[in-house]
């Protein structure tokens, strides 16, 4: 009998396959989700160079919005549903459910009120009038009116992932994953609303999608019947925003990166902002590769944590770590190899794609460690243990800003530098948020 087996602990091989049988359909949903986003990046590229400057400006806050409703404050709902259902307290789990829904249109409100009044000082300011005038109506019908139904869309899949229904969520979810490209194509270029199109695409499947996911959940598809009925608790609140509200923070941290970094960009004039959407939509489309894991893994480890199992879920976020950074390692090998393929697929702008290129050929090589060092964040959001993945991301924006900043004038590296560090934070943020996995950080044993 191994030693794994005499404590108690499941072997890596019975892990691999608990983490893959949750993780194949959300990493499915998934890759066409990655689909989807690669249609709208060459679509707002088709639009102009105006258009996908301010389209540029606008994609952290829409992939912020992704980030908080699906991966942070859902990885909140994930973990505090998972671990109630370890504990063996199905009540509770389903009064979770109202807490959680408060919560998805609290922060749905500040997305669709605060980009719909910010939108276009905020797109003049970083990319200038022309962009501004260009991507100002993409922001209201994609912030405007889809910003409530994709919180609540996403908060009710990850009711369905907390009690281990990654199936469920993924199949009610794929067919909006599907609808959307064709519908956003429709709209934006044989119909001519061009990059409004998109957003307004974007807006209608996630109306859909929030409508058929409260269909799935409330008939119980989570393996129980959640009860509105149900006094409000700032206790119920609080196991959600513990990890919720801290993963939201570093969501934050993430986006605001990008947007300080592509500020930085703006002297080198818009081709280099536009290519930079380019470079850091192909280095967030790792986050939605990882989630396919990462979900399971909050789901798993949760379970695991709520039953009192810390080594189990230790061994567990490993596992899942290691799954991680070889796809991820593996897709950003590609990028890193033939840069220019990857950007000339995005926009015909040959001084855009040649830039982008610059700054994929070092980014892609860090894409390993980023993908490790997601999965590993969702596994904290599971364990309820943020203050690493804190400081994983608090390194992450000192490097890509602060030190691409000094690279680019300090040593006078140029576009290289800012290119070169915000590298180097993605690489900072996996090593960084990996290492906490360990006894000292996840204490406990069976």
């Amino acid at each position: 009998m191994t030693a794994a087996l005499a404590a108690g602990v499941a072997p890596p091989r019975a892990l691999l396959k608990q983490v893959m049988a949750l993780a194949a359909p959300t990493t499915l949903l998934a890759l066409l989700q990655v689909g989807a986003q690669l249609v709208e990046t060459w679509l707002a590229a088709r639009q102009g160079t105006a258009a996908l400057a301010g389209w540029a400006v606008l994609l952290p806050f829409a992939l912020l919005l992704q980030q908080m409703s699906a991966g942070a404050m859902g990885g909140g709902v994930v973990s505090a549903v998972a671990r109630t259902l370890g504990a063996g307290k199905r009540d509770e789990a389903s009064a979770l459910v109202l807490h959680a829904l408060i919560i998805a249109v609290g922060f749905g409100l500040v997305f669709a009120l605060g980009l719909m009044l910010f939108a276009r000082p905020m797109l003049t300011a970083v990319a200038g009038a022309e962009a501004a005038d260009a991507a100002v109506v993409y922001a209201f019908w994609l912030f405007g009116l889809g910003a409530i139904p994709a919180w609540l869309s996403n908060t009710l899949a990850s009711v369905l992932r907390g009690g281990g229904k990654h199936l469920v969520a993924a199949r009610t979810l794929l067919l909006t994953a599907l609808a959307f490209p064709v519908l956003a194509y429709g709209l934006a270029e044989p119909l001519g609303f061009g990059l409004a199109g998109v957003g307004a695409a974007q807006a209608l499947v996630q109306c859909v999608a929030a409508g058929a996911m409260a269909w799935v959940v409330f008939r119980g598809g989570a393996g129980f019947v959640p009860s509105l009925r149900v006094r409000v608790s700032w206790g119920l609140f609080k196991r959600i925003l513990a990890v919720g509200a801290i993963a939201c923070t570093l969501a934050a941290v993430a986006n605001l990166t990008t947007v300080l970094v592509t500020a930085q960009l703006k002297g080198y004039g818009v081709a280099a902002v536009a290519a930079y959407g380019i470079a850091a939509r192909l280095e967030f489309l790792i986050v939605p590769l990882a989630f396919g894991v990462g979900s399971a893994l909050t789901a798993l480890v949760g379970r695991a944590v709520g039953a009192g199992d810390w080594a189990t879920a230790r061994r567990t976020a490993w596992v899942g770590g290691v799954v991680s950074l070889i796809v991820s390692g593996a897709v950003g090998l590609a990028v890193a190899m033939w840069p220019l393929q990857f950007a000339l697929f995005f926009t015909d702008d040959l001084q855009v794609a040649s830039i982008a290129a610059r700054g994929l050929q070092f980014t892609g090589l860090a894409f390993g460690g980023f993908g490790l060092g997601m999965a590993m964040y969702f596994a904290c959001m599971g364990a309820g243990r943020m203050v690493w993945p804190v400081v994983a991301g608090l390194s992450r924006i000192t490097l890509a800003v602060g030190g691409g900043w000094w690279l680019a004038n300090g040593l006078g590296l140029g576009l290289e530098g800012h290119f070169i560090g915000v590298a180097l934070g993605i690489a900072a943020y996996g090593l960084i948020t990996a290492s906490s996995v360990r006894p000292g950080v996840w204490p406990g044993v069976r």
